[in-house]
């Protein structure tokens, strides 16, 4: 049992009624985990508000109540702490009630819109092959050293997080990289987190069903490099606009890289083929077995961090050769009858720009490149326009199709990414609503030679649809039916 008063600790106290030292068991913001003892913090979400299920958590045991307004009555013997901002008090509990884990260890944050999943990772990859005890928290899994855990979102709730960083320290962990998204910032999931360090990837069109605006977002990002200490170290991308914007009140050691700009760390593309890329980095020659400028960019990133964290050049080249390209992140695949299928998660227009483009500069132009492409429901539904019109001019056929449609008409959705294809390209596009039919489809349509890139999932084993999961693994589907085809 802890007591109260520890765990209050650095919390900016509006009001309390009742003790302050009365022994805790766990903390709790969902009423329906609250048990005997327990400390709950009433939070106000995007869907429900903690505060009108205070009551519930006092009749299921709770001795503590933290809150931005106290309820009309307050019950005896329940200790109730007013705070001004729920969502800052949990993050310092959390952090207090885990003995600060994110001090005992190097904790470097990744974000921007894209790429974050791939550096964090492989940057876990490289400092584990380096021989360090390293951890990861991450979209697509968290893992402690050598355990791995599912990921449920991109930045965890602050319980959690400190959760498997207290994991991480007592399994001896001395790096961990943790992919750090606007929501979680702006819910202050990462407040009162200890960061070593913070990589800065791009900034472009994405999350504006959550942020008000561009602006908004942007500054949100920044926000996390404002809060670094004068200890860490900031890397940002020097080639995005809003690379700079990111270091302008950051009390960090300022890093940059790019392949356009000056910067701390350069690199130029000697070679780009479906094998891998020839980098040479601050001059040194390097062939890496990744794809395409922007993962030119995300070896660029890991080469810097780990430079920044003393890693020896040689050995850092050597290890970054080895490393392999992450699960849903340009996956690809060549069938029995040389057709080549990828799979990546690219589900916002720039990333959708990216992927085509880097195919395009690879490919001869004599075979066609088939893109299946959706949109996500109940997300932001401008950019669905702008993703039609970019498959449908970067490719030489397009299949629209369903992605992750959440509550909303998949047909609906469709209509609307449809709606961004110029007249010039309507003969070069289809949609079919149901996904594995629509990869099916691209696959029939595809000859000796020809590409498919399937687009927005990844990773994902999963298609959500009105509220449920259902199994869907773009990977496995495509694989399935190109051997059939070969049959």
């Amino acid at each position: 049992m802890i007591i109260l008063k520890d765990i209050l600790y650095k919390i900016p106290i509006e009001k309390t009624i009742g003790s302050t030292t009365v022994a805790v068991r766990n903390i709790e913001f969902d009423s329906r985990n609250v048990g005997l003892n327990d400390v709950f913090v009433a939070i106000k979400g995007t869907v429900s508000d903690g505060h009108d299920y205070i009551l519930k958590a006092s009749e299921q045991g709770a001795l503590v109540i933290i809150c931005e307004t106290l309820p009309e009555t307050v019950i005896n013997g329940i200790t109730y702490v007013q705070v001004a901002d729920s969502h800052k008090a949990l993050a310092i509990l959390a952090a207090n009630y885990y003995e600060n884990p994110s001090e005992k260890i190097k904790l470097v944050g990744i974000t921007g819109t894209n790429g974050k999943t791939t550096i964090s990772t492989l940057l876990y990859d490289l400092f584990t092959a380096a021989g360090y005890k390293t951890g990861l928290i991450s979209t697509v899994k968290v893992i402690v050293n050598d355990t791995r855990y599912e990921a449920k979102r991109t930045t965890p709730d602050s319980l959690t997080i400190n959760r498997y960083l207290q994991e991480m320290v007592e399994a001896g962990v001395e790096y961990c990289f943790m992919e750090v998204s606007s929501h979680g910032i702006h819910q202050k999931r990462t407040e009162s987190l200890h960061f070593a360090g913070g990589i800065f990837t791009n900034l472009t069109h994405e999350h504006l069903d959550y942020h008000k605006d561009f602006k908004e977002y942007r500054d949100v990002k920044k926000k996390f490099f404002d809060q670094l200490p004068k200890s860490a170290f900031a890397l940002t991308n020097a080639d995005d606009k809003n690379g700079a914007v990111m270091l302008q009140n950051t009390a960090a050691k300022k890093y940059t890289y790019a392949l356009k700009s000056y910067a701390d760390y350069k690199a130029q593309i000697l070679e780009n083929n479906f094998t891998g890329l020839l980098l040479k980095i601050n001059n040194n020659e390097i062939w890496v077995k990744l794809i395409g400028a922007f993962n030119a960019y995300n070896m660029l990133a890991i080469f810097g961090a780990a430079d920044i964290l003393g890693m020896e050049t040689l050995e850092l080249l050597q290890l970054m050769s080895t490393l392999e390209s992450v699960d849903g992140r340009f996956q690809y695949l060549i069938s029995e009858k040389k057709i080549t299928a990828i799979v990546d998660y690219a589900h916002s227009p720039d990333a959708l720009k990216n992927v085509l483009e880097t195919i395009n500069s690879i490919r001869t132009g004599n075979e066609e490149l088939i893109t299946v492409v959706g949109c996500g429901g109940d997300r932001d539904a401008t950019k669905r326009p702008i993703m039609g019109k970019i498959a449908a001019t970067l490719s030489t056929k397009v299949v629209f199709t369903s992605d992750n449609p959440r509550t909303e008409n998949p047909d609906k959705i469709v209509e609307e990414v449809e709606a961004g294809v110029p007249a010039e390209h309507f003969n070069k596009t289809v949609s079919i609503t149901n996904r594995k039919q629509a990869i099916k489809n691209a696959c029939q349509m595809a000859q000796e030679n020809d590409i498919i890139l399937i687009a927005g999932k990844g990773h994902e084993t999963y298609q959500e649809i009105n509220g449920e999961r259902i199994d869907f693994d773009d990977f496995k589907i495509v694989n399935q039916f190109l051997n059939a085809l070969n049959k």
